[in-house]
């Protein structure tokens, strides 16, 4: 199950579960046209979600980190992005989920993203943090009293 087990691959499905969700809703009369508005904010939080996580990824890279879940990471990223929220790729995967659904106008997939964020943290970010608290304990505590998980 690993070899499937990666955020990505959870973002893609809770955006397909979102678009499935909106196609029933159209079926049964009950979804409608997103106003441009609408789209227009989603796709602006499209673009701050993948913002977040091209900054986050080369941060890691320039710690010379990995940025692959279930690995050791060895070393800790304070800095940067990481400076306003302790998963900036994880957030952008929530940004990315909320911006498709508003492209749809799908108020069930709005409802998916508290579901998504708490799959993310049950699967990643409670093993990531752990490892962090264990390689960089001093380092970490003062991070995580300072920055926040999400926002």
């Amino acid at each position: 199950m690993k070899r499937l087990d990666y955020p990505p691959i959870w973002l893609l499905g809770f955006m397909g579960l979102a678009w499935a969700l909106n196609w029933v809703l159209t079926k049964a009369g009950l979804g409608f046209e997103a106003p441009y508005a609408l789209k227009l904010l989603g796709g602006m939080l499209i673009a701050v979600g993948l913002m977040l996580m091209a900054l986050a990824v080369f941060a890691m890279l320039r710690h010379r980190t990995t940025v692959v879940p279930h690995r050791v990471p060895v070393a800790i990223v304070t800095d940067g992005v990481y400076r306003l929220t302790r998963n900036p790729i994880y957030l952008g995967d929530a940004f990315t989920l909320v911006g498709f659904s508003l492209l749809f106008a799908n108020s069930a997939g709005m409802l998916l993203v508290p579901v998504f964020m708490a799959v993310i943290q049950r699967r990643f970010i409670v093993e990531e943090e752990s490892w962090l608290r264990t390689k960089f304990p001093a380092e970490f505590q003062t991070w995580a009293e300072q920055t926040r998980r999400w926002l």
